[in-house]
């Protein structure tokens, strides 16, 4: 195996790279911070001190890569959380376990929405399974083997017992739990299935990585002359969720691992099959080598954000090796009994991930459809408060969520906390628009339109929101 050093002066380390050939090639260096870290990952080893730095070739990079750092820092999930009251992990909890507030759990359960229309829409049927199975049939599926140091294991009445690190077992042993012909096939079941695995604490960080989290789970069981038809439907769903929040993804085809199961000709099968997919629709795509899960090769999607960032997404992963521990079977046409191939895909990854790509994405300023508030009522007087109220209930009638705000502040006073709340929208109602059974709205980019027909405004909301526009666009629309 190949390895590459670095050498200067009398100091020389093994390093991945990436390498200059000398440091007169390095423009500009800074020292970025210093934090405590275990060595090697391991909480049970010492605490080292770790220092930062970053180079470039000129300031300007520098400089420019310094201003990505400060915005990413007033993007930061943690912070933006706080602030909008969306989730919190507390100490008393431990590591790596989410509390996801009324504003947080709003955004949470309308991407749970929308994933399962999207599901329903491509023929998925929705299962549910427990969080907790005896390891009997995480040895049957090969995690015990491949990942029992990364689950949570528990001791029942002297029987072993493991939280699930992933639902694909659970799955296959609901196709198993009757006989199929070819004509049925394919099923394609999802769930929304919350999970447990034991990332070292050292590598926990806000909601990108956690104890437990939830995936939305797809698992698709079909012939073989079915797999290429899927993969390009999984793809063009992930596309969907993709352009519907106005995000960019970076796409990879990630092999075989050294830890793995199935024998090679298994495995090469599976690699070419997902690589012809790619190649055939015309993907851009690099590929991990090793970087596949023990069960199977499989196409991973990037998120990339508005700094350009990339996150762990999507994934689409072919699997001949689960059926073949389960001895999953259907009849065939030729009456004979016939493995089928397991495909496991996500639309978003996991929940907490995504939502994290989604809070620094838009900076907090969720689309309409997702805003945990999409409009806040400000009467002007104690005199137009019943008017407001009127509002409110024609606004909910059409299926938003609207609040009031009665509070004895002035009208500047109350725009600015709606624009610190990242409002989508705020109306504003006083005497004149009382009088004429109007409003005068006011979006999150301070833009204003008065004199505005009640039914006009909700009838436009209602348009943005089921179109799930990625800007309020209202008072453009004028």
């Amino acid at each position: 195996e190949e390895v590459t050093f670095y050498v200067q002066d009398g100091w020389r380390d093994l390093c991945q790279g990436p390498h200059v050939d000398s440091t007169g090639e390095i423009g500009a260096a800074t020292l970025l911070e210093v934090s405590a870290a275990y060595w090697r990952g391991d909480e049970d080893n010492d605490t080292l001190t770790r220092v930062y730095g970053t180079a470039f070739a000129s300031e300007s990079d520098l400089e420019e890569h310094l201003e990505l750092r400060e915005q990413a820092k007033e993007r930061d999930h943690r912070k933006i959380g706080q602030e909008m009251n969306l989730f919190s992990i507390p100490t008393v909890t431990g590591p790596g376990l989410p509390l996801y507030h009324p504003p947080g759990k709003t955004v949470l359960r309308e991407l749970s929405n929308f994933a399962n229309e999207l599901n329903r829409e491509n023929g998925y049927e929705e299962v549910e399974t427990p969080h907790v199975f005896r390891t009997e049939l995480w040895k049957k599926s090969g995690h015990y083997e491949n990942y029992k140091d990364d689950m949570f294991l528990l001791d029942v009445n002297d029987e072993e017992y493991g939280l699930k690190p992933m639902n694909c077992p659970g799955h296959a042993t609901i196709f198993d739990q009757q006989s199929w012909s070819y004509r049925d096939l394919p099923q394609r079941y999802f769930e929304n299935g919350k999970v447990y695995r034991k990332e070292q604490r050292g590598e926990l960080s806000g909601l990108s990585r956690v104890w437990s989290f939830t995936i939305d789970d797809g698992h698709l069981f079909v012939r073989p002359d079915q797999i290429r038809q899927e993969i390009e439907s999984v793809i063009e769903m992930i596309f969907e969720v993709v352009e519907t929040l106005d995000l960019e993804v970076e796409v990879a085809l990630a092999t075989r691992p050294d830890k793995s199961v199935g024998g090679d000709e298994i495995w090469e099968s599976a690699e070419d099959q997902l690589r012809d997919v790619l190649e055939s629709g015309g993907y851009d795509y690099d590929v991990e080598p090793g970087d596949g899960a023990f069960y199977g090769p499989k196409i991973d999607f990037g998120f990339e954000d508005a700094l350009g960032r990339v996150w762990d997404g999507p994934t689409v992963q072919l699997d001949f090796n689960m059926p073949e521990r389960f001895d999953l079977t259907y009849t065939g046409e030729d009456n004979e009994e016939h493995q089928p191939v397991m495909i496991h895909r996500a639309l978003y990854g996991s929940y907490e991930r995504f939502f994290m790509v989604l809070i620094e994405h838009f900076d907090g300023d969720f689309p309409l459809w997702l805003a945990p508030e999409q409009v806040r009522i400000l009467p002007v007087s104690d005199e137009t408060l019943g008017y407001a109220h009127r509002v409110k209930n024609e606004l909910e009638d059409a299926g938003f969520r609207v609040e009031v705000e009665d509070r004895d502040w002035t009208v500047g006073r109350k725009i600015r906390a709606g624009h610190d709340d990242r409002l989508p929208y705020m109306v504003i109602v006083g005497d004149d628009e009382q009088e004429a059974g109007t409003v005068s709205v006011r979006d999150r980019f301070e833009n204003q339109r008065g004199d505005v027909d009640l039914d006009t405004f909700v009838d436009h909301l209602v348009d943005e929101r089921d179109e799930k526009r990625t800007e309020p666009d209202f008072v453009d629309a004028a």
